[in-house]
């Protein structure tokens, strides 16, 4: 029998998309399923973006600059300007969609056998683009009881080795929604600074936050060299699906090196750079509706969980995640029970296991991650369904 690799074997299953089976299971049986476990928002992409393509008039449509095309890459110039964050075109890498420019960087910066150090829990895809890149993900823990603030920097001391090459954060933090302070940001600058590791930083959801501002890793005087930023327009304009991102940093070695990857996948997907500069364009208070929905949405689901007897959940201050604590034995078994064995009302809801957001073995059993990307009523009927589910579940712990 022919053999796979290590790396295949060892690649996880996604604990956002693992459950699919059994969620199309249950609606081909009937019941309705409100989907919590993923991050894909109702919101409508704007117009003038999905018009932006429509409208394009071109005869051959051709491979982009490996870079991305030179007037996208100007108008992020632009958007990253308006945020305070000041680069040129010739320091924005175009990348398909956020997810390549997290692989790009640990490709261009990481050897086999390096160590990065990610606050958990994390995006569950980092421990897969760690492992194509031989690298190994080395986690530092971070409490439900405190919100998930970033760990004391002592903990980091703590687990720095010779192989360690880079700190990963995401800010707002995906699952968790956790912003982090200035304070904290500047904590990070001088232990990236000290130890002569990189910084990785995914901002996916700046425009999302809620209890402050975002500090962005760009803002972080005298450790330009160490910053590398990873950014998309798939959560910022409901644009998922084009599938287009950036690496931005001031670092012209890391730079050299990620043009290489880029040269060698040819180009990033041209459509969707012309939403992307669509996108750019959208009137300044854009943001303003979407971040208020997205406000009253947590607000809503953090007070309903916060109602169930036994159930903890912190107020998230950005993106659009919240996890929570529910009196239960098994978060991966609890989930595919909610869409094997349960309905209420002929309805059911699907959470992500918060398991599979740890790298530490044993945590997260009792959490689930749920995305508040539904409109308010089918969050509280969602909410109904989790409510009813935890009373019945029969592997439901003591509180």
């Amino acid at each position: 029998m022919l053999a796979i690799s290590q790396r295949g074997l060892a690649m996880p299953a996604s604990p956002i998309r693992k459950l699919v089976p059994f969620a199309e299971a249950a609606k081909k049986r009937g019941t309705k399923v409100y989907h919590l476990n993923i991050g894909q928002p109702d919101i409508e992409t704007p117009k003038a973006i999905l018009d932006a393509v429509r409208h394009s008039e071109f005869k051959v449509l051709e491979y982009s600059h490996s870079a991305g095309n030179e007037s996208y890459r100007q108008k992020l110039v632009q958007y990253y300007h308006s945020v305070g964050i000041e680069v040129t075109s010739q320091q924005i890498i175009v990348t398909t969609g956020g997810s390549e420019a997290i692989q790009f960087g640990f490709m261009a910066c990481l050897d086999a056998g390096d160590e990065v150090i990610i606050p958990e829990p994390f995006y569950a895809n980092y421990n897969g683009f760690a492992i194509a890149a031989g690298v190994k993900v080395v986690p530092v823990t971070s409490k439900i009881e405190n919100g998930f603030a970033l760990p004391p920097i002592s903990d980091f001391e703590a687990k720095i080795t010779p192989k360690t090459k880079a700190i990963v954060i995401c800010n707002p933090n995906n699952p968790t929604g956790y912003l982090y302070s200035k304070e904290e940001m500047h904590q990070l600058k001088a232990l990236i600074i000290k130890h002569n590791l990189y910084l990785f930083s995914d901002e996916a959801y700046r425009e999302f936050c809620y209890g402050g501002e975002q500090v962005s890793a760009m803002h972080l005087k005298d450790a330009e060299q160490h910053v590398i930023m990873m950014d998309t327009i798939s959560k910022r304009y409901s644009a998922c699906g084009g599938r287009i991102g950036a690496l931005v940093t001031k670092n012209q070695a890391v730079l050299d090196a990620v043009m290489k990857f880029a040269q060698a996948r040819l180009s990033p997907p041209s459509f969707a750079q012309i939403a992307g500069e669509a996108a750019i364009d959208l009137p300044a208070d854009y943001f303003d509706t979407t971040k208020a929905e997205y406000l009253l949405r947590r607000d809503v689901l953090v007070k309903r969980l916060n109602a169930m007897e036994g159930v903890f959940c912190p107020n998230p201050g950005g993106a659009f995640y919240a996890i929570a604590q529910l009196p239960i034995d098994d978060a991966d078994k609890f989930c595919q029970w909610l869409l094997e064995d349960f309905s209420y009302q002929g309805e059911t809801v699907m959470l992500a296991p918060a398991t599979g957001f740890y790298g530490t073995a044993g945590l997260g059993k009792k959490e689930v991650r749920l995305a508040y990307v539904l409109n308010l009523h089918d969050i509280n009927k969602a909410m109904d369904c989790l409510a009813a589910a935890i009373k019945v579940y029969p592997g439901r712990a003591s509180v």
